[in-house]
Formats: structure tokens, C-alpha cells, sequence
């Protein structure tokens, strides 16, 4: 966010988020023009544009939002990276993580197996 000279004018499609940060700790999902205004330290904040989940997986009770994060690793040898695992996170608020998740069923995170 540091060389950020001029706010977009859809913010509502952002979110405003500390670089170290953890489980949606310190992270503006509905960004105003003031949250950036009161970001003293911007070369520790990003502006991202935000992803839109779609509620695809059917609950007992809501349907659930779902992503796939893939660790890779790529040798400098090897000509592409490969998979060495994923985490499937699961959320019913607005954002995936903990913070928005709290006192909801079918919500978190496991490992994804598929058949090869």
C-alpha cells in the first residue's frame, strides 16, 4: 500500500490487510476511505482485490464457501513445481479464517484426498 497515490473508486471490492498477520486478525474486509487514511505504517499493509466465494458445498444446515490452497515446491532443477499437499479451508462467514467463523458448524480446515 505504500505507493498507493489514489484509492479506487469501487472499494467495496477490496480488503485491506496487514502482511503479517492470522486468522483474519487485523484484516478490513469492508474498506472505507478512513481505514486507509488511518494506516500509519502503509509499507505493512496491502490493498487486495477481494475473492468472492461461492457457498457450493451442502451443510446439514447452510451451504459452505470452500477453497483449495496447494503448497508446491519447485527445485531450481526441476522444470515446473510440484504439489506436495493442499489444506481445503471451509467457511460460512464473510471471510475464510477463524474470526468469522466462531460458532458455526461445517467450518474449518482438513486436507483433500483425490483419486489419480
Amino acid at each position: 500500500m505504500k505507493d498507493l497515490t489514489t484509492y479506487p473508486e469501487d472499494l467495496e471490492n477490496y480488503v485491506l490487510k496487514p502482511l503479517f498477520s492470522f486468522a483474519g486478525a487485523g484484516v478490513i474486509i469492508d474498506v472505507t476511505k478512513e481505514d486507509l487514511d488511518n494506516v500509519e505504517d502503509r509499507s505493512n499493509f496491502i490493498l487486495q482485490e477481494k475473492v468472492h466465494y461461492e457457498p457450493v458445498i451442502q451443510s446439514p444446515e447452510d451451504p459452505v464457501k470452500c477453497e483449495i490452497r496447494l503448497l508446491m515446491l519447485w527445485p531450481k532443477e526441476e522444470k515446473r513445481p510440484f504439489i506436495v499437499n493442499n489444506l481445503v479451508r471451509m467457511s460460512k462467514g464473510k471471510m475464510v479464517g477463524v474470526k468469522y467463523n466462531k460458532d458455526k458448524t461445517w467450518v474449518g480446515a482438513s486436507v483433500g484426498f483425490f483419486e489419480v
